[in-house]
């Protein structure tokens, strides 16, 4: 049998988009001779819906677009396998349920609900979704297909070190004798997860001899990338075929002579950890854009790295038509800077304007010198000027319709290197999960094919040129010192006594980051939605409570 794993970009809520979509991809799959054709977990309603599954409106769009769907392609010669969100069962104590349904010349052969509803990091499912209490295989075309969606799989005693739930629901489906494993999923990328995705499932086929298909989602929904990366399996754990990561994408199998087509480029790229974390932040920011109804965009350019990223991946995210830069030097911001940034914007083709500060910092200077008049220059005086380019930024937002883009990174927004209503104002953090030595590793692929970002701009030292002189390192350890601590803290919760024997680092150095990452959680929660990369992201995923005394 001909499959087609068809992925494509949903935006969530959008029944009409999401519905044209799959139709037309449904289309193009049967003209290509697929019998069945595959979407993602959620495809018709878009994934995470959150708190809109509270809305009976919304369910019960689900359940019309479901009825449109099957009279669209009820005369198309290839079944059709989609996820929706539906009503739960009145007495399941939960408004909705996560449904994969199985649809063929217009007939609705099978609803298959999810049974392992995950509830950690991003997800919030068993928060609105009934699991499945069963599963069952449905004869297709002369197999048995066993349909599961997303965690279904993710449940493998004899993969994962330990298993977060106590049922595997392949284990089970398994025992009905299926021919073909299909999964539906929505699958966020973050560093490695492709690789594991594509290992776990291939440990399954292979333990089970039974050729596995699954169709993921692609696209950026607010903070959560989905990389697609769709894939068929032989029995043997073979790759039959292969679709692209961060694009729609369609590819045929066929599961009888277990052949198939492969249309994901090879990677050529000495850093290819780079090249996907480039990609999806490309690929985040630009659906965070559209997505939210808007077209072009404007960031602060200081003349550092992290704004030079930012610019980079805005203007491959959108085009350089649609991105304004913004310098606003002070009296403190070096002469570099300012031509680095022209520099910058020149490479680029953005247009690049600049707003000098140092007569709006005097007369708020002037406005506070009675009540600062006891007082010493501090850190005050410094966030100012952090402040009125925050102003700055947002009055030519409203101006002009676009959407700011924050330039801060993961280092300096765990330690709270960031002003509040400052540097973090703005409605997309797009490198809010890259530390900054990926912040330089992603800067010098993006100049893997000629100078895009100048050299001078990655070969300064790092400063936030708020006052003479002054240099990230004079309030921070050394980035490659830094990183490692926050990325062991952080995203792995080590503790500083196994950081401070696992690196060396002195004990007294690790307690103050952790210090500072413990008593900033309050800017962090007020920071604009950061672009998730890592298992492990500021957002969401990560809760802590700000009024609260962590004992290092």
């Amino acid at each position: 049998m001909k499959i087609a794993l068809a992925q494509i970009n949903p935006t969530v809520g959008d029944f009409t988009g999401n519905l044209a979509k799959i139709i037309s991809a449904a289309q193009r799959a049967a003209g290509s001779g697929a019998r069945l054709t595959v979407f993602s977990e959620l495809a018709l309603c878009g994934y995470p819906p959150a708190d809109l599954l509270d809305k009976p409106s919304f369910l019960a769009r689900c359940l019309t677009v479901v009825e449109e769907l099957r009279q669209a392609t009820a005369s198309l010669p290839t079944a059709v396998l989609v996820g929706v969100a539906l009503p739960a069962p009145a007495d399941s104590g939960k408004r909705a349920v996560n449904a994969a349904i199985f649809m063929d010349k217009g007939q609705i052969l099978l609803e298959q609900h999810k049974m392992l509803l995950p509830f950690y990091d991003v997800f919030d499912e068993q928060r609105y979704f009934a699991p499945a209490t069963s599963q069952q295989v449905i004869e297709f075309e002369g197999e048995r297909l066993a349909i599961t969606i997303c965690e279904d799989a993710w449940n493998d005693k004899n993969f994962w070190p330990q298993r977060l739930y106590p049922v595997d629901p392949i284990e089970d489906i398994m025992r009905q004798k299926p021919t073909i494993l299909l999964n539906i999923s929505a699958s966020p990328f973050w560093h490695g997860k492709r690789e594991i995705r594509q290992r776990m499932l291939s440990a399954i086929a292979v333990r089970h001899n039974i050729p596995v298909f699954i169709s993921n989602q692609v696209g950026g929904n607010d903070s959560l990338i989905f990389d697609g990366s769709s894939f068929g399996l032989a029995a043997d754990g073979t790759l039959l075929a292969q679709a692209a990561s961060f694009r729609e994408d369609i590819v045929m199998a066929d599961s009888e002579t277990a052949t198939g087509v492969a249309t994901a480029p090879t990677t050529h790229e000495a850093d290819p950890e780079s090249e996907a974390a480039y990609e999806a932040l490309v690929l985040g920011t630009r659906d965070y854009v559209l997505k939210t109804g808007f077209r072009k965009v404007l960031l602060g350019l200081s003349g550092g790295i992290d704004s030079a990223l930012v610019a980079a991946i805005a203007v491959d995210a959108l085009g350089a038509e649609n991105v304004l830069a913004v310098g606003m030097p002070s009296q403190y911001s070096s002469t570099g800077s300012v031509e680095d940034s022209r520099q910058l914007a020149a490479n680029l083709g953005i247009r690049f304007e600049i707003l000098p500060i140092a007569a709006l910092f005097q007369e708020f200077s002037h406005t506070l010198e009675n009540l600062f008049a006891a007082t010493k220059p501090d850190l005050t005086e410094e966030n100012l000027q952090s402040r009125i380019r925050g102003t700055l930024l947002m009055a030519l937002s409203n101006k002009f319709s676009s959407l700011v883009l924050t330039t801060g990174n993961k280092s300096e927004m765990a330690v709270g290197y960031c002003t509040l209503y400052g540097d973090m104002v703005g409605a997309l953090a797009v490198i809010g999960d890259l530390v900054k030595t990926r912040v330089y590793a992603l800067s010098r692929w993006v100049n893997r094919n000629g100078e895009i970002i100048p050299q001078a701009i990655l070969t300064k030292a790092p400063s936030a040129e708020l006052r003479p002189d002054q240099k990230d390192t004079d309030s921070l350890p050394p980035y490659e010192i830094l990183d490692p601590i926050l990325e062991a803290y952080v995203e792995r919760y080590e503790t500083t006594s196994q950081i401070t024997a696992a690196y060396g680092f002195p004990a007294s150095v690790v307690e103050q980051v952790v210090r500072l990452v413990e008593r900033t959680e309050y800017k962090r929660q007020q920071a604009a939605p950061v672009l998730k990369l890592t298992a492990k992201s500021f957002g969401s995923g990560r809760r802590f409570p700000i009024a609260a005394r962590v004992q290092v």
